[in-house]
């Protein structure tokens, strides 16, 4: 089992980045497949970038270019690298972890969740 905390959300204006982390407590990385999630207030809960069962990225096509998801199974840390952000990015940002996933931006695949990390981005 696999205990995870998010770190590093706040505000920015738009066009600024911000590195979220996720540190995982009682296992690494090595065994999990991950992802990265977000919820807008009134909205769904939407897969933001993910790493897959085989370790192959894959990015939501509205950050794609601008996200960059990384996981140092080492350090047992995961890393969402956003740049320029817009203010459509606001949201509740949550990691998440799973022993197999199949399509990294799918919510169901996953049973270990981070209690999330705030981003405000401000025009």
């Amino acid at each position: 089992q696999v205990r995870l905390v998010e770190s590093g959300g706040g505000s920015v204006q738009a066009g600024g980045s911000l590195r979220l982390s996720c540190a995982a407590y009682g296992d690494t990385y090595s065994s999990y497949s991950v992802g990265w999630f977000r919820q807008a207030p009134g909205k769904e809960r939407e897969g933001v970038a993910g790493i897959d069962m085989y370790g192959r990225d894959r990015y939501a096509d509205s950050v794609k270019g601008r996200f960059t998801i990384s996981q140092d199974n080492r350090k047992s840390t995961l890393t969402l690298q956003m740049n320029s952000l817009k203010p459509e990015d606001t949201a509740m940002y949550y990691c998440a972890a799973a022993r197999a996933v199949w399509y990294p931006l799918n919510a169901n695949e996953y049973n270990y969740w981070g209690q999330g990390t705030q981003v405000t981005v401000s025009s």
